[in-house]
């Protein structure tokens, strides 16, 4: 089972996860993590979605090929987290619902690389992806 623990993130993600949430309640969202941290053979299920197994392709990334694989001495520490915005308590998976774009602004503005931007590589709406600092 994939972790929805912020504790489960690299420690300066965690940081930048909790302004996240913190900076979507100011602005009115309320967001859901639905993936901090998941284990190698969790994340070969979801790459063969849409592959050998049924479903739309969710993913480019094999086990080990993911932030959300990423350890740091074998303990977790991704630096990726999955979110979905909840309108009423529900999860809105619709691309087009504006909570999105808002809190896909927010994530960008904190430095983190969000897949679901226009002209991301691989657009994956829910992903949030730590930004290396550069020397």
């Amino acid at each position: 089972m994939p972790s929805l623990e912020i504790k489960d993130l690299y420690p300066p993600m965690q940081t930048l996860c909790a302004e996240f949430l913190r900076r979507c309640r100011a602005a009115g969202m309320d967001i859901l993590i639905t993936c901090t941290w998941r284990s190698g053979v969790e994340q070969n299920a979801l790459y063969e979605q849409g592959r050998t197994k049924k479903g739309s392709i969710v993913t480019n990334a094999r086990a080990g090929q993911s932030k959300h694989n990423f350890m740091v001495e074998g303990k977790p520490a991704a630096k990726a987290f999955d979110f979905v915005p909840l309108v009423n308590g529900k999860p809105v998976w619709d691309a087009a619902h504006p909570h999105w774009k808002a809190a896909g602004k927010i994530g960008m503005a904190l430095g983190l690389n969000w897949y679901g931007a226009p002209g991301a590589p691989f657009r994956e709406m829910p992903h949030m992806q730590y930004v290396e600092p550069k020397d």
